[in-house]
C-alpha cells in the first residue's frame, strides 16, 4: 500500500475518533457510577453484547466507554496485581480502567491513543474516576512512545485493523513488551478475502472493517515479528453486531471479530545464519 494511501486512511480514521470523542453525548440520569441507571444505555447494552459485566460499566466515568470496540480484551488478559499494561488504541480510556483495578496501586496502565481530542477525553475521565495508576499518552500505534521491554501485558480492542501497517504495530508491540510478555486482543479479521472496493471505502476502513486482516497474514505477520503461542480464535456470533455496523453491505460474509493472543519468548530467537 502506497504511504499516500497509508495517509489517507490515517487521516480519515484520526477525524472520525476526533468527531466521535468531541460529540456530547448525554448520559442517562447524572453519574455512570450511579445505580439508577435502568434499563441500562445503548452504548451499555452494546457492551455487555461484548462480554464486559455490567457492575463493571457502572463503575466507569461517564463518557469512558464510547461502545466502540469488538470484544472484551480484559476476559482473556488474566491481568495479575503489579503487572504494567499498554493498551493499543485507548479512546476514552474504557479497557485501561477497567485493567487499573486488577493490576493494583503497584500497577500501572498506560492508554496510547493517535487522536488528541480522545486523550484528552481519557485524561479528564482519570481524573474524574480518581485513577491513580493510569496514563495517557498521544502516539501512533506503530511508533509507540513507550521503553523497550517495559510492558508485561498488550491490550487492545477493535483498533489494529484501522492501521495502514500492521506489521509496524506488532514490530513496535513486540519491542516494548518484556521477555515472556503477552498479547490479549479483540479485534476484527479477515475470513475470506474483502473485495476491493469495499476495501477502497474509507468509512469502512473508519468503521473497522475495511481494513481488517485475513487470519491466515495475521499469523505470519505476528510470527514474523517474534511472536510465539500465537491464538487466532474467530467469534462468529459477534457477526450479529457486526451486520449493523455497514448498512447496506454484506459485510458478515468477509470479517469476523477474533480474539488474538500470543507471547513474547522468554528468551532471544537463535540466530539461523
Amino acid at each position: 500500500m502506497s504511504q499516500t494511501t497509508n495517509d489517507t486512511i490515517r487521516a480519515a480514521v484520526r477525524e472520525n475518533y476526533h468527531q466521535i470523542a468531541v460529540s456530547e453525548i448525554p448520559g442517562c440520569c447524572g453519574p455512570s457510577n450511579s445505580a439508577c441507571c435502568s434499563p441500562p444505555t445503548p452504548v451499555q447494552v452494546s457492551s455487555l453484547q461484548l462480554g464486559y459485566a455490567a457492575q463493571d460499566l457502572v463503575s466507569l466515568p461517564e463518557g469512558a466507554d464510547l461502545g466502540l470496540g469488538c470484544g472484551n480484551p480484559g476476559a482473556i488478559a488474566s491481568l495479575q496485581p503489579g503487572e504494567t499494561v499498554l493498551d493499543l488504541g485507548s479512546g476514552a480510556g474504557v479497557d485501561v480502567f477497567l485493567a487499573a483495578g486488577p493490576v493494583g496501586p503497584e500497577g500501572r496502565v498506560i492508554g496510547v491513543d493517535m487522536t488528541p481530542a480522545m486523550v484528552s477525553k481519557a485524561r479528564v475521565n482519570a481524573e474524574t474516576g480518581g485513577y491513580l495508576n493510569v496514563d495517557f499518552r498521544l502516539g501512533e500505534i506503530e511508533n509507540l512512545p513507550v521503553g523497550d521491554s517495559t510492558v508485561d501485558v498488550i491490550i487492545s480492542n477493535c483498533v489494529i485493523n484501522l492501521s495502514p501497517d500492521k506489521a509496524a504495530v506488532f514490530a513496535d508491540a513486540f519491542r516494548v513488551l518484556r521477555p515472556g510478555g503477552r498479547l490479549a486482543i479483540s479485534d476484527i479479521v479477515a475470513w475470506t478475502q474483502i473485495p476491493d472496493d469495499l476495501r477502497a471505502d474509507l468509512s469502512l476502513h473508519s468503521a473497522c472493517m475495511a481494513g481488517a486482516t485475513p487470519i491466515g497474514e495475521l499469523n505470519t505477520m505476528m510470527a514474523e515479528a517474534g511472536f510465539e503461542n500465537i491464538r487466532i480464535t474467530p467469534q462468529h456470533e459477534s457477526k450479529s453486531f457486526i451486520a449493523d455496523w455497514a448498512p447496506g453491505h454484506d459485510i458478515t460474509d468477509y470479517v469476523v471479530s477474533a480474539t488474538i493472543e500470543a507471547t513474547k519468548p522468554t528468551r532471544p530467537a537463535e540466530c539461523s545464519c
